[in-house]
């Protein structure tokens, strides 16, 4: 998360006024259902776009085990995302080898650290595609 539950609820009230632009990129809220808890957890998170899909990355600043919103989507890929004042339900898929490459360049292009954040961790990072329904 970026800001935290405060980014959140900023970016809710405002329709993204406030949060969506974050130091010189743009995030959305990504909402999921707890994989342990069922319960709503929400994330802050840098996102791309391609063909009409959202992009996102699941990097956790490069730790060995993946956050806690991805293991939540991997459980539940029915997610719901709010970009701007825009709330779209999506369902969420790992970006295939062959799809990679480029869509981990758009997301670069939006946070150059992801590079850096791979090479702190053995785990590949996913790029999660968000496909609106």
């Amino acid at each position: 998360m970026l800001f935290g539950q405060e980014h959140i609820e900023r970016y809710e009230a405002t329709d993204g006024q406030e949060g969506h632009d974050w130091e010189g990129t743009q995030t959305l809220v990504l909402t999921t259902t707890g994989a342990k808890s069922g319960a709503e957890r929400k994330s802050a998170l840098i996102y791309g776009e391609h063909d009409g899909d959202y992009l996102v990355v699941a990097s956790k600043g490069g730790a060995p085990e993946p956050p806690s919103w991805y293991v939540n989507l991997k459980k539940d890929p029915d997610v719901r995302i709010q970009v701007w004042g825009d709330k779209l339900d999506v369902t969420a898929r790992d970006a295939t080898d062959a799809e990679k490459a480029e869509l981990w360049s758009i997301m670069t292009g939006h946070w150059p650290a992801y590079d850096e954040y791979q090479t702190k961790t053995d785990r590949p990072i996913p790029v999660v595609v968000l496909e609106p329904k």
